[in-house]
């Protein structure tokens, strides 16, 4: 009886410690970009969407969602699609949005939420190069937005914004090589190697004045591709 007794619960001992493996294995496979509790809940307002067509597509992290970029740009043919605390992997992961509304340009600003995460850059440079790949094969011109530095005051920022200059010599490298438009917004938005105070109100995300000078910048790409 008592070698019975011990056996079940051997068993029960093991049944529970195997589903904790699996559970622990599958939490590990979670994709980084799947624990952003906001993921599911932008995609599921994408699924909404009863646009068919656009011609401007601007996708990103909170730094693009910041922005009502039609109103911004003037215009009623741009469809915004930036998920805040989004990384790369997450865009690639959600592009079919982007093509199935079959725009002319796609503008693409993402990284420093990856580099914050402690993604590496090749990682990030590799979910980079399958998102312009997806673009082209879909004929839709991919413009390489730099990556903005974080300002004085946010956290780490000294050694986090190193990260993100080689991560933009890497895109601006991937873009001259590749024929790809890059927009370098560096010289524009940084004093050193940190966001200027006066075009941000966190010392991350954008102020009414960053926007005026990003907007500026692309006007200057629409106009130059006939849009």
């Amino acid at each position: 009886m008592n070698t019975k007794h011990n056996i079940v619960i051997y068993l029960i001992l093991f049944m529970v410690v195997a589903s904790s493996a699996i559970f622990a294995e599958a939490k590990a496979d979670t994709a980084l970009y799947q624990k952003n509790k906001l993921y599911d809940r932008y995609i599921e307002l994408f699924k909404l969407n009863r646009i068919k067509q656009a011609n401007v597509v601007m996708l990103g992290n909170s730094i693009t969602h910041g922005g009502n970029w039609n109103e911004l740009l003037g215009r009623q043919d741009v469809v915004e699609q930036g998920i805040p605390s989004d990384i790369v992997e997450g865009f690639l992961n959600r592009i079919d949005y982007v093509t199935k509304l079959k725009p002319e340009v796609c503008f693409i600003m993402g990284g420093i939420n990856d580099i914050y995460s402690w993604v590496p850059l090749p990682k990030i440079m590799r979910d980079y190069r399958k998102i312009i790949k997806e673009l082209k094969k879909h004929n839709i011109t991919p413009v390489i937005q730099s990556t903005l530095y974080a300002g004085k005051k946010w956290n780490n920022s000294s050694e986090r914004n190193k990260e993100v200059i080689k991560f933009n010599k890497m895109l601006k490298s991937y873009a001259e090589k590749n024929d790809i438009i890059y927009m370098d917004l560096i010289p524009y938005f940084s004093e050193g190697m940190f966001l200027k105070e006066k075009y941000t109100h966190d010392n991350l995300h954008l102020n009414a004045a960053g926007y005026k000078v990003w907007v500026k910048e692309i006007d200057k790409v629409l106009l130059k591709l006939g849009l």
